[in-house]
Order: C-alpha cells, then sequence, then structure tokens
C-alpha cells in the first residue's frame, strides 16, 4: 500500500510540473516557394564585414546585430555570397540562437557557393572552359552547412556572376555551374538535402539570355530547366557609365528644374531594371514557361569619385539612391518579385585602396551607423530605437538636413552636350 501511496505522490508531481510547464513556442520555418516573391519576407545581400580586409571576419555578436537591424526593417531573407569564409557559418550560427531566444525571430539564408574558372585569381591566365579545384570544395562546405541549419538555409546559390564574359577575371562556362546545380537537386531527389532546398544561379540579366544573344546556348537552357528559379542582377547605375543613353537628359528635358530632371532620370533608372527583367522573363519563358524570376542583385551607390562620380556620370549620391532603392521596392513588391537590394551596410574591403571607390558605398547603412538618405524615414519612425551597431545607435546621414545633403547632388550629363 505505501508503495502505492509513493507512486501516487509520485505521479501528482509529474502532472502539476508538465501542467505548469511552458509549452515549447513552434519556430517558424517557411519554405523558399513561400518567402520568396512575398512583399512580407523582404530580401537583401549582405555582407557584415566591418574592416578594410576580409581577414577580420565577423564574429557572431556582430552578425546578431546586424541582423536585429535588418530584422526591424522587415527583412527577412538575407543573400551571402562564399561559405569558405566563417562569416558564412558564423551568420547562421548567430540566427540559430537568435531563433532560439525569440521564437518569432525569422530569418532566412541564401547560400552563396563561389564558383571560379581554373587559374583564377592567380598570376597565371584564367582558362574559362575549365573549372577551379576549389569549387568541388565550396559546394561541400554550401552542402554541410544547408544541412545543418535545415530551417535557416533556404536557397543555394551556384556562383555569382560567375557567367557573364565581363566577370574576366573568374569567368566560367554555362556548363560548369549547370554540373553543380545538377548535383545539388541529385542530393535533394536522394533526401541528402531538403526536397524543398531551392537551388539556383545568381547572374547578370545578359547571363540569362536578356542580353547578347551569343548567351543563347544549349547549355544556359539546360541550365534554365535545372533550376528551381532564376536568380537575376541588373545594376542600372553601372550603365549610367557603360551604356548612358538612358541616363542622359534629352533635349526636351533641358528646361526643366535639376530636380525634374534627375527625377525623371532615376524614373528611367528604374525602367532600365524593368526591361532587364521582362528581355530575361521573355527569354527564360520560352525554354521553361513554368520558371519564376526573381532579382538577385541591383543598388546604386552613393558615392564614386570614378565612373559614377562629378567627372563622369554623376549618378552616386544618397538622394538618388535612395529614391531608386524607394522605386525598386516599391515595383517588386507589387510585382511579387523578391529583390535581393544591394547592400545592407557598406563594406571598405571591396576598393580598400581607394576610400571613395563606388564598390564600398552601395550600403544602405554607413560604417558609422548612419542610415543613408533611403532610410531616414525608418529612423524617424523609431524603427530603429534601440539598436546599435558596434555600439553606435542608427542615426540619419547629414544629420538628417535634407538640404545639405542635395548640395552634393549633381544633374546628370545632357545628351545634347
Amino acid at each position: 500500500m505505501l508503495e502505492i501511496i509513493k507512486k501516487s505522490i509520485y505521479l501528482g508531481i509529474m502532472i502539476i510540473l508538465f501542467s505548469c510547464a511552458e509549452t515549447p513556442k513552434e519556430i517558424k520555418n517557411n519554405t523558399a516557394a513561400e518567402i520568396l516573391g512575398n512583399p512580407e519576407y523582404l530580401a537583401i545581400s549582405y555582407g557584415g564585414y566591418r574592416e578594410n580586409t576580409r581577414d577580420a571576419q565577423p564574429t557572431v555578436e556582430e552578425l546578431k546585430e546586424d541582423m536585429k537591424i535588418l530584422a526591424a526593417m522587415n527583412v527577412k531573407i538575407v543573400r551571402t555570397y562564399n561559405v569558405h569564409l566563417a562569416q558564412a557559418s558564423n551568420l547562421l550560427e548567430a540566427i540559430k540562437q537568435l531563433k532560439a531566444a525569440d521564437s518569432n525571430f525569422e530569418m532566412y539564408v541564401m547560400l552563396g557557393a563561389w564558383i571560379d574558372c581554373k587559374n583564377a585569381w592567380t598570376e597565371l591566365e584564367p582558362d574559362h572552359n575549365a573549372e577551379s579545384e576549389r569549387n568541388a570544395v565550396e559546394i561541400e562546405t554550401a552542402v554541410a552547412l544547408a544541412k545543418a541549419y535545415p530551417d535557416i538555409v533556404k536557397i543555394i546559390a551556384v556562383g555569382n556572376e560567375a557567367m557573364v564574359t565581363w566577370a574576366t577575371s573568374y569567368y566560367v562556362q554555362p556548363s560548369v555551374i549547370l554540373k553543380w546545380v545538377n548535383h545539388l537537386q541529385e542530393l535533394k531527389k536522394s533526401g541528402e538535402l531538403p526536397a524543398d532546398l531551392w537551388v539556383t544561379s545568381s547572374d547578370d540579366f545578359a547571363s540569362w539570355g536578356g542580353g547578347d544573344p551569343s548567351y543563347h546556348t544549349p547549355d544556359l537552357e539546360a541550365l534554365i530547366k535545372a533550376v528551381d528559379y532564376v536568380s537575376m542582377h541588373s545594376y542600372a547605375m553601372h550603365n549610367t557609365y557603360y551604356n548612358p543613353g538612358f541616363w542622359e537628359v534629352p533635349g526636351e528635358e533641358n528646361n526643366l528644374s535639376d530636380i525634374e530632371k534627375i527625377d525623371l532620370a532615376m524614373e528611367r533608372a528604374l525602367n532600365f531594371a524593368k526591361t532587364n527583367y521582362q528581355n530575361v522573363s521573355n527569354y527564360v519563358k520560352s525554354i521553361d514557361s513554368t520558371k519564376t524570376i526573381h532579382i538577385g542583385e541591383s543598388g546604386w551607390a552613393t558615392v564614386s569619385n570614378g565612373h559614377y562620380g562629378a567627372n563622369s556620370s554623376k549618378a552616386a549620391d544618397e538622394y538618388k539612391a535612395g529614391v531608386y532603392y524607394q522605386k525598386l521596392r516599391k515595383w517588386t513588391n507589387a510585382s511579387g518579385i523578391s529583390c535581393f537590394y544591394f547592400e545592407a551596410f557598406d563594406e571598405q574591403w571591396k576598393d580598400a585602396a581607394n576610400a571613395l571607390g563606388s564598390e564600398n558605398h552601395f550600403g544602405l547603412i554607413n560604417l558609422k551607423g548612419e542610415a543613408k538618405f533611403a532610410l531616414w524615414e525608418m529612423v524617424d519612425n523609431g524603427t530603429f530605437e534601440g539598436l546599435t551597431r558596434n555600439g553606435m545607435p542608427i542615426t540619419k546621414t547629414y544629420n538628417g538636413d535634407k538640404n545639405a545633403l542635395m548640395k552634393d547632388v549633381l544633374v546628370p550629363p545632357s545628351a545634347t552636350e
């Protein structure tokens, strides 16, 4: 009888403990199919590098800081570019910790696997018809990370601008990208990778058939059929120098005010991106009518002492970048297109020898923790309240003085000059 009483008491205690315990909250785990094209899941290209060299890898704590800032902006998908550096694994660990601390925290990753041709980034002549032996290691690492963090990694991108021929240091033939895309798709079929993981390659619009017809090859057609969706890049800003026809102020606008000329030029810049997208869509859907297209990169630099600065196309400044960001988000959100806007934060390692080089200044937030003009309204609305980057609160560039900002804004060149 005593044993029965003891067991009854023990059972009663356990029932009380279990009834008092909080039911674990379900951590959100959406698929690529559910988040891509969903305006509630804004996407962005991301690098967390603070220094002028990638030898200094961002820490988990620094990456958590950045993810909180992006989450406040309603960004829920970030794109990375390679997996052989510690940032990739640190980022996934940072997101894992944030999710563990808050079941409502949601952040997914498009994991980039860098692809090179043979002899890329060496003193030897690049061989664009053969691939680097490192590619296999990069893919293997991406697979391992996707398996370790299946609730975070929703997309693997094979290569970044790896097929476009102006990437003379490292581009490969489409057959190389196709090889690795097929490899990943086979891993999905075998169950080694999640079946709902999406595989793509992120490349220039021309590489996806939206430009020079020389890219229209059987291997590209096969690649279009093999990927789960197409990730295309479009840079109106770069083309203000390389193909300035859309950018220059036409004769009929010469009598307009400076701000009218600028705003009309920015509308033409948006139309440049729209045309790129439509041209890619037309070609891709002629190969596979079911394939969706999203934008893997598009952005606008705020500083340039080169092609896009005062002595050339006069494109780079915060006003134009802010206008482009808002127009691009409005169009893509309304159209069900994910846009991995380039990029979240300035990174100074990209042109370490030239502090005013445009590649260092594509971020929406600079290295001093200042939100550029594109995000001023968010600062005013308290979006970043309580958040810091490197110990600095998120404030506004130019101390929020738009008149001061506009002094650095130049009118595009005239087409008639």
